[in-house]
């Protein structure tokens, strides 16, 4: 007897389905740690930023007793903007803020640094990070 049944090559609805939903599910676990891993790299830019800053600022008050003119100008960045204005720097005292841009997905991120190198992180609309007046929060539910 002969066995006239064809033999099919190919997938089946199911296992075609059953495919989907398990790459629609990596997917959706992957996605968000990729876009915090992304953010963690940006914030990198602030920290190293204001850092330098730091030092411009002590190296300025070295040679002049002063940090009431030391250069703040800052070239290259992308992700946040600086600020070393606001409060007045003075004689005796300074505070450097990097804000993140929103154009770069960045809003709400703000970080400080003063003459005393006290470090601080606020998020404002960002769940999972925790703000700081102590340290510089660099990863999503980190404290210090």
């Amino acid at each position: 007897m002969r066995n006239n049944m064809r033999k099919l090559k190919g997938f089946t609805l199911i296992e075609l389905m059953v495919a989907v939903v398990i790459v629609s599910i990596l997917a959706g676990v992957a996605l968000p740690a990729y876009t915090d891993y992304v953010k963690r790299g940006k914030i990198v830019e602030a920290t190293a930023t204001l850092s330098q800053l730091r030092l411009n600022a002590e190296k300025f008050f070295a040679d002049n007793r002063t940090y009431a003119a030391f250069p703040d100008t800052i070239t290259g960045t992308k992700y946040f903007s600086y600020d070393c204005n606001t409060p007045a720097k003075s004689a005796t005292a300074f505070t450097c803020t990097a804000t993140g841009l929103s154009a770069q997905s960045m809003a709400g991120f703000v970080y400080t640094i003063n003459e005393s190198n006290t470090r601080t992180s606020t998020f404002t609309g960002l769940s999972g990070w925790t703000n700081s007046t102590t340290c510089w929060v660099t990863k999503k539910g980190e404290t210090c």
